[in-house]
């Protein structure tokens, strides 16, 4: 038997890059899949690929910054594969420029796709997640860990992800729900993009990594999450998982 069978996960920006990555792991553990995302044409490109590959799978259209939308994906989820166990908060809008060119609403974009769309999924879940004692797996990003140039609205926001993360891994975890945090480095279309504006970058970030080349979305990120919301890795809970291949080591 996999080791999700029988679980309903939902992933918000599901469509691509990680968030695709993730969902198609999560089903070929067993999970049934729940993808939400903003352009319906990508999400069914996602669908189509579980649905090859045997999985079970469901589309939400919808925008993770409005609060209406959100609860509209969970209640979606519990409906059509009754129950949720875990949540994948993926989705998140960026800017890149350097502080002193970072506008406010550069700021209100991170942060109502960012912490703000994780908290109130995060909300709505709740009661489904005590049911089933389920997982909560949220997005950092090792650009904010390192304090990378140019991303101040994005760094704050992931950073803002990291603390919602471990008050809530205390607060929840009473009712038997882990929540954590994976920074990721894969080659999403959102990397690609950032290296073609920026191509003498590319070199450098790889430089950067001891392992030599940035994660796959599925192989290395979707296949580590689905370890982490196993059972396998019950007694994980407040923790910010580094899937980066090194990039964050220090010395």
């Amino acid at each position: 038997m996999r080791r999700l069978t029988g679980k309903t996960a939902l992933v918000t920006g599901g469509g691509q890059g990680v968030g695709r990555g993730i969902a198609l792991a999560l089903a070929a553990e067993g999970a049934a899949v729940v993808i939400t995302g903003r352009t319906g044409d990508r999400l069914k490109q996602t669908a189509r690929m579980i649905a090859e590959r045997g999985g079970r799978v469901h589309t939400v259209v919808g925008d993770v910054g409005e609060r209406a939308d959100v609860d509209r994906m969970v209640a979606e989820t519990v409906r059509e594969f009754g129950g949720l166990d875990v949540l994948v908060n993926n989705a998140q809008s960026s800017v890149q420029h350097r502080l002193e060119q970072t506008s406010y609403d550069d700021l209100e974009l991170t942060y109502r796709s960012g912490p703000l769309a994780a908290f109130h999924a995060m909300q709505s879940a709740l009661p489904h997640l005590k049911a089933g004692r389920g997982s909560v797996v949220n997005l950092g990003s090792s650009a904010a860990v390192l304090g990378e140039v140019g991303f101040g609205a994005y760094a704050m926001a992931k950073e803002a992800i990291r603390g919602l993360t471990r008050v809530a891994a205390r607060e929840w975890g009473a009712y038997g729900i882990r929540v954590n945090v994976v920074c990721p480095a894969a080659l999403s279309p959102a990397a690609q993009a950032y290296f073609a504006a920026h191509p003498e970058r590319a070199d450098s970030v790889v430089a950067g990594i001891p392992l030599g080349r940035m994660g796959d979305p599925e192989a290395d990120i979707g296949r580590a999450v689905a370890a982490l919301v196993s059972d396998d890795m019950a007694y994980l809970t407040g923790a910010t998982l580094m899937l980066e291949g090194g990039r964050t080591l220090i010395g």
